[in-house]
């Protein structure tokens, strides 16, 4: 769970942020028609206030928001390392790789990359996201602060999730989250999910290789679904993976999956309402996702068609309303044009 403190924590107040004045730069302009920019740290020093507007960090990394001038909001999240001369060639080698495989994903339902930046004067290695400003899943389901989430907004979560997971096995090579629970797990405005995968720096410090760079094994996707399954598990119930008093999520479901429980004592009690078919239904998609024996598990395709046939939800329902990155998209094309 320490992703969940990486970034977004709506507990925690942040200054208000200038705008970019100087507008997107005719590099990062292109970039968002073209591909994924490299970018200057001077555009991100502008945009996040000369680094000082920090909304996160892990021992390896630090997360700042950035602010456009069209109110475009982004993530950038760099380094800690401060000289070259601590940054291995395997870390940059990591650091491409990663770079590489997430500006493949292009997913609604993915935090996407829309630029990094190196430089070795003033040293800097960095990734820019789009960024989400509602928190987590696991906040929202677990934090009592936060704003609690509803049925049919569950259920848009947990389907904006499957269909980004199903994107994300189908490329070749497929692309698997490091890092995958309900902490990495970001929602937007609207409250659509955003799969992300930001903190990478620990592993590149650590291995020569990554599921996430250099293609993925079977294993990965299999344990991928069973994350899934975790993480349906919690929307459905409202528990924690594992506590003191229950065990492990999977332990404590299992008594309803052996019929010693009823749905009702099953389903989240802060729930004011929940269609008991649909909920059942759901369960079983979860069962499924954890079984015991990889082999038995579906692969993200099978789990998501049997998602959308529960949850009736297409791709366009489960889409953020307003996605930052096809705003700017916008924005800059119609400043070309003119």
């Amino acid at each position: 769970m320490a992703a969940a403190s990486i970034m977004y924590c709506r507990v925690k107040k942040v200054g208000t942020v200038r705008p970019w004045a100087t507008g997107l730069s005719g590099q990062l302009q292109r970039a968002f028609v073209t591909g994924v920019p490299a970018l200057k740290r001077s555009e991100l020093q502008a945009a996040s206030e000369d680094f000082s507007n920090i909304v996160g960090s892990t021992p390896n990394c630090t997360v700042y928001k950035g602010t456009l001038s069209s109110g475009v909001e982004i993530a950038v999240v760099s380094s800690s390392v401060a000289s070259v001369k601590d940054w291995s060639k395997e870390c940059e080698s990591h650091y491409r790789k990663k770079i590489q495989s997430l500006s493949k994903v292009s997913h609604k339902n993915f935090m996407n990359l829309l630029g990094y930046c190196e430089e070795d004067y003033s040293f800097t290695r960095a990734m820019v996201f789009e960024y989400a400003p509602n928190g987590t899943l696991f906040e929202h389901l677990h934090v009592r602060e936060a704003e609690n989430l509803d049925w049919a907004t569950r259920l848009r979560i947990s389907m904006g999730i499957a269909y980004c997971l199903e994107h994300m096995h189908q490329l070749s090579p497929p692309v698997v989250p490091q890092n995958f629970d309900s902490s990495t797990i970001y929602l937007t405005d609207d409250f659509a999910a955003k799969v992300s995968d930001l903190d990478f720096w620990s592993d590149a410090k650590g291995s020569d290789s990554s599921s996430a760079t250099n293609g993925s094994t079977v294993t990965d996707l299999d344990g991928i679904v069973h994350q899934y399954g975790i993480i349906l598990l919690e929307i459905l119930t409202g528990k924690v993976p594992y506590s003191d008093e229950d065990g492990s999520l999977e332990q404590w479901a299992s008594g309803y999956f052996s019929g010693k429980m009823s749905l009702a004592d099953l389903i989240d009690p802060s729930l004011d309402w929940f269609p008991e078919e649909p909920a059942r239904a759901l369960c079983e998609v979860a069962r499924s996702c954890i079984d015991p024996d990889p082999k038995k598990r579906q692969q993200m395709s099978g789990v998501a068609a049997r998602m959308k046939e529960i949850t009736t939800l297409d791709p366009e329902g489960v889409t953020p309303k307003v996605s930052p990155l096809w705003w700017a998209e916008l924005e800059i094309m119609s400043s070309e044009a003119s």
